[in-house]
């Protein structure tokens, strides 16, 4: 019987990032996969980031894992997304591609000398009392580990759906896994189904290009990891956009009934925020068009992704509507759109670290918690493989916080609340939003990768630097000031600036609403005086640093960051205040209450409580339709009982659960 530290069950973006984790850690790792070629596949939209996701690939590079540094390396279009909007919301996608993509990561878990890999499918789970121990593959061989990480994608019983017809399996070419639902359910778990889907493929030689909108991505580019290249290294291609029109809506009004999703053939809920074609029709009825976005799924295939006209109609259906779009008249079909319906687990049955509460040692990660997405699989791969190395090392729980990530708050939805549907990352579900900033997320995530080792010395060293770059960059802003003599006047005048009437520190200056960093820098440079004082702050290395954007930092990443810091302040400095309040709820930790002798407490909140056993009264708190008096209720059984852990004497009667 072979033996390894850690098996991670499944290869796509959860898997190779809990892999990846793990070993990282030291451990000794087994992938077990259906198909090795397939890993890292790119089975939906060829892209990566986007609004709320493209933080996640940020935090999930500053956290040492692949997502980040495959992106910049295949990337063929990248653009920032409400650019023009505040920095809190706006997000970083890159478009790739997509048969790349996968080469590049299964080449870099080949070159971990610790992770191995096996082509097989794991048909059950082997425990000893309350502790997962290893697996038994479709070979009947079984593989002991001291920590199982399972990230089976829509594999579970999944069952694909074109129009009435039905075919077992997670996508396109790959068959559907049929054992392990099965035993978790009669292990405890509750098992669920959810549904997801995809445009068709279309033929590149078939579309009139000439009659769609051309989309252009940015001129330039902004890496997603640290400690990639600044420059692109494929060429970039044009995406187009074109329109559906009330003919196409007609087609598919007459063709709902052979619809998988109207028929009733599909039971699971679908992807609220990414609908079907049949659905957008339907509950946006008012609407006479809808958009779609062509995209290459390669650079050198023929192959085009049709984003936005996901369906499960029969191909036939999909031919006639897509021909009544604008530029798809004589369109032909390489691979038709279609719909998945899988198996998932309710993930209230797992704490912070991914780990379940039934059994000890088994993680769940991506989607078969109820999560949607190649990001925020991959956030949880990463937590799920580094609490994965803590449980075989014996250290301390890897848990991020919402205020420290979006991790964090994906992570707490899900475990606190659970989901009905496929979950997505969107920035308003974070109510720190400010404060998580893709800018921002070395600042916020560098001190965990340090405590963890995450990262390798190099990478630690890298990100330090950066650091102490841009405090010394704010400090500079700070203690030095700006004149109103006859050079800043020129300036002013140049820019159609208000004039300055007064000296001010440098750092007011920059928050002018006309001030960016490329002017604040020029001011600098080409004062006499603060050009001295830049000189007597800075080494001749820093000054270069600050001023060239050729190195892996970039000056322009330091500046951006010291100028959204310097604007925000006033609305950060609050929005801090409030974490400080709720972290009096997050220090008080629950113990293994008996909340049966918990006075007060509705039958309702018992139950939701019994099925959460949160971990502090904040996350109880967060619970869905947790009323107030609840909390109020834990909070004086606490203080009974003295069972108030991390929190001043005194200070328990200051809280305020309301």
């Amino acid at each position: 019987m072979k033996s390894f530290d850690v098996i991670v069950v499944g290869s796509g973006h959860a898997g190779v990032e809990a892999a990846y984790a793990a070993a990282r850690r030291g451990c000794s790792v087994l992938m077990i996969t259906v198909d090795w070629e397939r890993t890292a596949h790119m089975s939906c939209n060829p892209s990566i980031g986007g609004l709320g996701k493209g933080h996640i690939v940020k935090e999930v590079d500053v956290l040492g894992g692949l997502m980040g540094l495959a992106a910049d390396a295949t990337c063929i279009q990248f653009k920032l997304l409400n650019s023009s909007k505040g920095p809190a919301v706006r997000g970083s996608r890159a478009q790739c591609d997509k048969g790349l993509y996968s080469g590049f990561v299964k080449d870099y878990l080949a070159s971990v000398g610790n992770i191995s890999s096996l082509s097989a499918e794991v048909k059950e789970l082997v425990f000893e009392k309350d502790r997962c121990t290893g697996v038994i593959t479709d070979k009947e061989e079984k593989i002991s580990a001291q920590a199982v990480v399972l990230t089976t994608g829509t594999f579970m019983k999944g069952i694909m759906h074109i129009g009435s017809h039905q075919k077992p399996g997670g996508r396109v070419g790959e068959k559907a896994t049929r054992g392990l639902s099965d035993q978790l359910k009669t292990l405890g778990f509750s098992v669920y189904r959810l549904k997801t889907g995809t445009p068709p493929r279309l033929k590149k030689t078939s579309i009139d290009f000439s009659a769609l909108i051309p989309q252009k991505g940015d001129k330039k580019f902004r890496p997603f990891s640290f400690f990639s290249s600044p420059s692109l290294s494929l060429p970039q291609i044009e995406c187009y956009l074109t329109y559906t029109n009330e003919r196409t809506h007609e087609i598919i009004h007459k063709n709902l009934k052979l619809s998988a999703l109207y028929s009733g053939a599909i039971q699971g809920a679908g992807p609220r925020y990414c609908p079907s074609v049949e659905d957008k029709v339907i509950r946006f009825a008012d609407k006479d068009r809808h958009q779609s976005f062509l995209e290459p799924e390669t650079l050198k295939g023929s192959s085009i992704y049709l984003q936005g006209l996901s369906t499960s109609l029969p191909a036939e259906v999909q031919l006639e509507f897509l021909r009544t779009i604008n530029g798809l008249e004589q369109v032909e079909i390489l691979k038709p759109g279609y719909a998945v319906e899988y198996d998932f687990l309710d993930p209230l049955k797992l704490f912070p670290t991914l780990e379940t509460k039934l059994f000890q040692n088994l993680f769940f990660a991506g989607q078969i918690n109820g999560s949607s997405g190649y990001e925020e699989a991959a956030g949880q791969g990463l937590v799920a493989g580094v609490n994965a190395a803590s449980k075989v090392k014996n250290l301390a729980p890897f848990i991020l916080k919402r205020h420290e990530a979006y991790i964090g708050v994906l992570i707490d939805d899900l475990v606190t609340k659970g989901t009905k549907e496929p979950y997505r990352m969107l920035t308003s579900r974070a109510e720190h939003r400010l404060i998580l900033r893709e800018d921002n997320a070395i600042e916020r995530l560098f001190p965990l990768s340090l405590e963890y080792r995450l990262l390798s010395p190099g990478k630690l060293f890298l990100l330090e630097k950066e650091l102490g770059r841009r405090k010394s960059l704010q400090k500079f802003l700070e203690t030095n000031q700006i004149v109103p003599n006859e050079q800043t006047k020129q300036v002013l005048k140049k820019w159609e600036a208000p004039l300055l009437n007064k000296a001010q520190s440098l750092k007011k200056f920059f928050c002018r609403p006309e001030m960016s960093w490329q002017k604040m820098r020029t001011v600098v440079l080409e004062s006499a005086v603060l050009r001295r004082q830049w000189e007597k702050t800075f080494s001749k290395c820093m000054r270069e640093e600050l001023v060239s954007s050729s190195d892996n930092a970039g000056s322009e990443k330091t500046w951006e960051a010291v100028e959204i810091r310097c604007k925000y302040e006033g609305y950060i400095q609050r929005q801090n205040k409030l974490i400080s309040q709720n972290q009096k709820m997050e220090n008080i930790t629950l113990p293994h209450l008996d909340y049966d002798q918990v006075k007060g407490l509705s039958l309702e909140a018992l139950e939701k409580l019994k099925e959460v056993r949160p971990r502090t009264l904040a996350q109880a708190s967060r619970i869905s339709g947790m009323p107030p008096a609840a909390i109020q209720a834990l909070l004086i059984h606490l203080k009974a009982k003295s069972y108030l852990y991390g929190v001043k004497k005194g200070e328990s009667d200051r809280l305020n659960p309301d």
